[in-house]
């Protein structure tokens, strides 16, 4: 009932896969794929040669390889071990689900330690390329055949992802809630030193063929938004200030000083204050915000009453105070403005390209501003042209962000302490011109303190469907727009 297709660059590692699906009397070939010419070779198992299991080369010749029920694709060289009955179960949850694909949670095995790696539900947000699987990816082949046989693409990257996109638009994409196999994991970095892979420059090339894929699937299923956007009136509201920074913090005292005296420092043709929404904190937070806001009256401490609010009604709070300007810029309680020039870039840019958002470009520093690898992130995904389709694939839209007031109080921001600025961006982008400044204005500080520096797996399980689920009722809401 099923061909298995396994990555090999090396024999022994791969040989025990091998060995661990001929264990099962559903599987009836076992092909491997080596990169170019290399002489590999396992005996019983033919050879399908392209250039990597990613390419849409690869893909074509799977398909045409493929003549059972169903087809494996096992996307790792680490050795692979199948559960109890693990293969019997994926083709009975295909079989009686009819899906085009689907992929069970998984046991995780580093350094010789087993751990659960529980895998969340696939929606129709979730365009991410990075979306987890698993290693074992269990297709129709009916189904991937038609996807293969679809528009010609030659995708050296992006044939795999392309594939899941296509049979997504004719087959449901299952989740079996069980523990079905186990895979050899050799990435030991913690969750966020992992998280900017993506914007990492050496990734470029990658990422202009996951968009390009992506923008194919939204124009197939009716989500893709042209570049024509709703006009902006500045001339909105009387604001006594230009700009307002907004600082969120709770519990900040050894980084937040740091953070004001960028804002202070800040030099502007315009009015601006600081509005430093302290959620409650318990360490000294509280009297560092105090001592700047009775040296300087650009400082407003704000202590909301209520105490159920996240990040995102932070925020709402501080865009309600009257003395919030026409602007409301960014700033994390744990990183700094690059220089005293950024607020009046930042604003600059509203005027400059008629936008109802800006987006910043940073640099990734330790806890001392020393620049860290990968550097400076500026989000070049985000295009005028496509950057509103572009933006449903990726997870996160760069840094500082600053949107015009009047909208902002209009929309209001989640009251979630994650994904709400993403949120926003999607939100604004449906209608709005989002701007971009490609220099960077901001250093991202990365230390042990972070919120994502060290994230279990629940936690990243639960960030990723939230914004999966934003992606969904996005998606949903294009989809709904008029043509």
């Amino acid at each position: 009932m099923i061909n298995c297709f396994v990555p090999c660059s090396e024999p022994l590692q791969t040989a025990k896969t091998v060995e661990a699906l001929r264990a099962s009397q559903l599987v009836k070939n076992i092909f491997i794929i080596v990169a170019g010419n290399t002489d590999i070779r396992i005996e019983g198992c033919p050879v399908i040669r392209a250039e990597n299991l990613a390419s849409s080369n690869c893909i074509r010749k799977i398909a045409e390889a493929a003549d059972s029920e169903f087809t494996l694709i096992y996307t790792k060289q680490t050795p692979l071990e199948i559960g109890q009955y693990g293969l019997e179960r994926f083709c009975h949850i295909a079989q009686d689900s009819c899906a085009g694909l689907v992929y069970a949670d998984y046991y995780q095995i580093t350094d010789g330690k087993r751990s659960c790696l529980p895998t969340i539900d696939y929606q129709q947000g979730s365009l991410r390329d990075d979306f987890n699987f698993g290693s074992v990816l269990f297709y129709n082949t009916a189904e991937l055949k038609k996807a293969a046989s679809m528009e010609q693409n030659n995708y050296l990257y992006a044939g795999l992802y392309d594939l899941r996109l296509k049979v997504s638009e004719s087959a449901g994409i299952v989740h079996i809630n069980e523990f079905l196999y186990a895979e050899v994991e050799t990435d030991t970095r913690k969750s966020g030193e992992k998280q900017f892979d993506y914007v990492d420059p050496k990734n470029r090339a990658v990422q202009i063929e996951m968009e390009e894929a992506c923008t194919s699937h939204l124009k197939r299923i009716g989500g893709y938004l042209p570049p024509k956007f709703q006009e902006i009136d500045f001339n909105k509201g009387d604001f006594e200030n230009e700009a307002s920074v907004i600082i969120p913090v709770r519990n900040r005292e050894r980084t937040l000083e740091d953070a004001i005296r960028s804002v202070l420092n800040q030099k502007t043709d315009f009015k601006f204050n600081l509005i430093v929404i302290d959620n409650h904190s318990t360490d000294r937070t509280g009297d560092i915000i105090e001592k700047y806001a009775q040296a300087d009256k650009r400082v407003i401490h704000l202590i909301p009453e209520r105490t159920d609010l996240g990040i995102g009604g932070c925020w709402n709070a501080g865009i309600d105070h009257p003395a919030c300007g026409k602007f409301a810029v960014q700033l994390d309680s744990d990183d700094v403005y690059e220089d005293e020039h950024t607020l009046q870039t930042m604003v600059n840019a509203f005027y400059e390209q008629k936008c109802a958002m800006v987006v910043g470009s940073y640099t990734m520093t330790n806890i001392n501003m020393q620049p860290i690898p990968p550097g400076l992130i500026d989000h070049k995904e985000w295009t005028p042209e496509n950057g509103r389709n572009n933006a449903l694939r990726i997870n996160g839209l760069g840094a500082p962000r600053a949107f015009y007031t009047p909208l902002l109080r209009k929309i209001r921001v989640p009251n979630t302490s994650y994904g709400e600025d993403y949120a926003l961006g999607l939100y604004f982008s449906r209608r709005y011109q989002i701007g971009r400044i490609m220099k960077s204005v901001y250093l991202c500080r990365r230390w042990d303190d972070n919120s994502d520096a060290a994230l279990d797996i629940s936690k990243i399980n639960a960030n990723n469907s939230y914004k999966d689920k934003i992606r969904t009722i996005e998606l949903m809401a294009r989809i709904a727009m008029p043509k």
